[in-house]
């Protein structure tokens, strides 16, 4: 994993996206997984783009940096759309290879432009394969961090059967990104509309993870692993301390590798939170969970994105000092994916 030169570097998008369609990937995928019949992968009832009225189908690398252009991002770290669902399937060799296919291909979409960064999708179905790919889409393909939505999976992240895969990447210096979709949580079926499970599906199964990794130890078993829960906004993390904390002070027996409080562990420096430019509650945020840790995120080229204004909207807030707006826009991406200044 080589570093970017961040000599003229000002703005970092730590969180964007790529339209992961099947026809790009299934030319990176070996046979005979490239002849599967139908779609890649399991596909959401929902269309969020309102029968086209919202969001942009970018699909190629220029049309994406004259857009950086616009809104001033000098990097911008690319992640999957579809490409969450790959914990939905059942047949582990062919998750193993959707995930190489789809490292193989983000590889090739950041190999046109040093200012794109991509991360990689392992197969947390098969840890063994998981693990050998986290090696190989980091060191080999130079992906950033590997990152998962856990939508479909049997186990929470935090059991210890999934701890060699955060070995790995604490190893390789590289971080875990959590970055749900809007599917979750898992079961549930009273949603009648996109708007409702848009609003509850991502935060809820973020909470979830945030929880199970915190309560099984991980941070405690992995203390220099860099774990990111993103496209969530940062005002629920005040909360969710607040709630972990109260938890855990009568039942420490249930988190038996915890030594401190849940708090102390999201403050450290290693657990990091995408903010929302537009976000009430980030001052308070960042006085509660520390300024070195919120990271700013534009989700484009999403519907629910502010192209072209998201910068704009950072830059132009009055209740953030310009010292934390250097750290929300680089300096905590810098920190969160591992880059030398």
């Amino acid at each position: 994993m080589t570093s970017p030169n961040l000599a003229n570097v000002k703005i970092i998008d730590a969180d964007g996206h790529v339209r992961d369609r099947d026809a790009d990937i299934r030319k990176f995928m070996e046979e005979p997984y490239c002849r599967r019949q139908g779609s890649l992968l399991p596909n959401d009832v929902w269309d969020a783009s309102m029968y086209g009225k919202l969001g942009m189908d970018i699909t190629d690398v220029p049309t994406r940096l004259r857009d950086m252009d616009k809104e001033q991002i000098d990097i911008s770290v690319l992640f999957p759309t579809g490409g969450f669902g790959v914990t939905q399937l059942p047949e582990k060799d062919y998750a193993a290879a959707f995930c190489r296919g789809y490292n193989d291909w983000i590889a090739s979409v950041c190999a046109e432009s040093p200012r794109l960064k991509g991360v990689g999708l392992v197969p947390f179905q098969d840890v063994d394969a998981a693990v050998k790919e986290t090696e190989r889409a980091i060191t080999k393909l130079g992906l950033i961090g590997i990152t998962v939505g856990t939508f479909g999976m049997k186990e929470h992240i935090g059991q210890p059967m999934f701890w060699p895969i955060y070995e790995e990447l604490q190893k390789l210096n590289a971080p875990l990104l959590i970055h749900n979709s809007r599917r979750g949580p898992a079961g549930e079926i009273r949603f009648d509309t996109f708007l409702f499970r848009h609003t509850i599906g991502r935060p809820f199964e973020t909470l979830l993870d945030c929880a199970a990794l915190m309560y099984g130890g991980v941070p405690e078993k992995f203390p220099n692993l860099r774990i990111a829960f993103l496209e969530c906004g940062c005002g629920w993390v005040p909360y969710w301390m607040d709630r972990m904390d109260e938890e855990w002070e009568k039942r420490q027996s249930e988190a038996p590798l915890l030594k401190k409080k849940p708090s102390e562990y999201m403050t450290t420096g290693n657990w990091f939170y995408a903010t929302e430019p537009e976000e009430t509650t980030l001052p308070y945020a960042l006085e509660k969970i520390g300024e070195d840790v919120v990271l700013f995120a534009s989700d484009y080229p999403h519907w629910d994105g502010g192209f072209p204004y998201m910068t704009a909207m950072v830059k132009g807030r009055k209740d953030v000092t310009d010292k934390q707006k250097d750290k929300i826009m680089r300096n905590n991406a810098i920190r969160l994916y591992g880059w030398a200044q």
